[in-house]
């Protein structure tokens, strides 16, 4: 949460002259409701089958760069699906997460002690990431741009210059 996911992939896409998508937005635009709003109305399982779903659809049929939301990686499947892929872990730690959405509580897990419920995510998902990453890029205190030649350098992408 907050790593630039979206952000970054969009820079990653434009710099690849690839199309850019994020499963979180064909969520959205496939519920017609926000991701908050689908857990508070339909619990957390019901919007971790859709995820499954709009991961599993996404990478079937997208070739560029493709944004996942947070817990996509919580689901044995689709670890399985992304091994072999160029996945890249945005890494960052609990002090430059809250400086950039200072945790607060739009976002459905961090509704109570955001400090906390953040590392504790981390904790319970950080191996999860590491499992599926072929790269690890940290993205503290660097800008959206930085993060995305980094990502492009670590998989050995081609940049469009």
């Amino acid at each position: 949460m907050g790593s630039g996911k979206s952000t970054v992939g969009a820079l990653l896409a434009e710099l690849l002259d690839a199309p850019y998508r994020d499963t979180d937005a064909d969520i959205v635009a496939a519920q017609g409701r926000e991701i908050s709003d689908i857990f508070i109305e339909d619990g957390e399982e019901h919007f971790r089958a859709l995820e499954r779903e709009a991961v599993h659809k996404a990478v079937a049929e997208h070739e560029g760069v493709l944004a996942l939301g947070g817990g996509a990686v919580l689901d044995a499947g689709t670890r399985a699906l992304l091994t072999g892929l160029p996945v890249a872990y945005l890494s960052m730690d609990v002090d430059e997460a809250v400086r950039r959405v200072g945790l607060n509580t739009a976002r459905p897990l961090l509704a109570v002690n955001p400090r906390r419920q953040w590392r504790e995510l981390m904790e319970a998902r950080r191996h999860l990431y590491t499992e599926v990453a072929r790269v690890v890029v940290a993205t503290d205190e660097r800008t959206p741009e930085e993060v995305a030649s980094a990502v492009l350098d670590a998989l050995e992408l081609k940049k469009d210059v």
